[in-house]
């Protein structure tokens, strides 16, 4: 096993116990929240960008 793998798990279970529960997975839901919007902006301009190739 390499050193980066005895690293990481330490990190990562240090970060998980050192926020609360709530906090983290209010951490996720914003991010999934303005991955979202992300997200149907770009399938909006992908639309608008094919409507206005199709009329030429």
């Amino acid at each position: 096993m390499s050193r980066s793998k005895y690293f990481v798990w330490p990190a990562a279970f240090l970060l998980l116990t050192s926020a609360s529960s709530c906090d983290f997975i209010e951490g996720v839901f914003k991010g999934g929240v303005y991955v979202g919007v992300f997200l149907v902006v770009i399938v909006i301009v992908i639309i608008a960008w094919l409507i206005s190739r199709a009329r030429r």
